[in-house]
């Protein structure tokens, strides 16, 4: 099974075509991205707010918790009976919309919790040294509590990043665009190696993405917090 996989994977006539490996992987990482930045710019901002506020912990915490609830897979049958469909949504295939609004629910959850607790963990000393100085709400959000808290925040948009990516193959079963599509149409028919082929293909683009990712949280990270603790790391 393992080398009927790389012969598909290795073979360009499944990569071509309007139903081709190509055009399934430039539609799930467009999904992906989309709802990626649709949930960010949706519950980022709220939850930077409340956490700068110290208030909305319940609201933040509780919105969490039922998107973690609520299985994606639910959620997608339902939109795409309901009047969102199963239509057309121009390069996000059949289907897109609600595969677009189900997965952005989905990215909710480490968005959320991340950006509110990311900003609470801020130092309540560094807080007070900045009022000290005559800092508005502002500009101790912008230039204190932000910067601080970036590395949590972005913490929460990898985890949010690579789950929807991995999650993103259930739209297949709903006739949805992606590389869902290459898995279940090759184990349906009994191809195993086209099926186990797009499994292996999502794995190696969840280890990219997560890699891409956590060099991006490294340098979200103050260079001396990373000098403090790679010297706590050679001493240890």
């Amino acid at each position: 099974m393992i080398g009927d996989a790389v012969s598909f994977l290795l073979n360009g006539a499944n990569w071509s075509g309007p139903d081709g490996m190509l055009v399934q992987l430039t539609q799930q990482l467009l999904l992906t991205v989309t709802a990626l930045v649709v949930a960010t710019a949706a519950g980022l901002p709220i939850a930077l707010w409340l956490g700068h506020l110290g208030k909305g912990g319940f609201l933040a915490v509780n919105i969490s918790n039922i998107g973690r609830a609520v299985p994606t897979f639910a959620a997608l049958v339902l939109l795409s009976v309901g009047p969102l469909g199963t239509d057309v949504l121009g390069p996000y295939g059949r289907a897109g919309l609600a595969t677009l609004v189900s997965l952005a629910i989905f990215s909710l959850p480490p968005i959320v919790t991340n950006g509110y607790v990311g900003i609470r963990e801020v130092d309540p000393e560094v807080v007070e040294a900045a009022r000290g100085m005559g800092m508005t709400g502002r500009d101790l959000f912008w230039r204190v509590e932000l910067p601080l808290a970036l590395p949590l925040v972005v913490t929460g948009l990898r985890l949010a990043l690579v789950q929807v990516w991995a999650t993103a193959t259930i739209a297949a079963l709903v006739a949805g665009p992606g590389l869902g599509n290459v898995i279940t149409a090759g184990f349906y028919r009994s191809n195993y190696g086209k099926g186990l082929g797009g499994a292996i293909l999502v794995a190696l683009i969840a280890l990219i993405l997560e890699g891409g990712a956590a060099l991006v949280e490294r340098y979200a990270v103050p260079r001396n917090r990373i000098e403090r603790r790679e010297a706590r790391m050679s001493l240890a």
